[in-house]
């Protein structure tokens, strides 16, 4: 699974980018569940805040596949959503 996470706003307004390639990883499966538990889940309104990041993911089962797009505004990030894109991000 490939994952790029864009982040963009916060107090700056700088972007940040990163693409992780789940097969690579140690801890594939741990990280692929945290993928997989975005799709169908309650991810909030998406609206952006003041001085706060709005996360977009492009989601791809392999580099060719189609790709899946989500977004997600910080204020309603949970734990493991925070800890996959702090993985992909560092």
């Amino acid at each position: 699974m490939i994952v790029t996470v864009t982040r963009s706003g916060g107090f700056a307004g700088l972007v940040a980018q990163g693409e992780l390639d789940t097969s690579t990883e140690p801890d594939a499966e741990q990280l692929e569940a945290a993928v997989r538990a975005l799709y169908g889940a309650e991810l909030g309104t998406g609206r952006p805040q003041p001085d706060r990041y709005v996360y977009r993911l492009e989601v791809r089962a392999t580099p060719d596949g189609a790709a899946t797009h989500l977004t997600i505004a910080e204020q309603d990030l949970n734990e493991s959503t925070a800890w996959l894109l702090d993985r992909i991000l560092g």
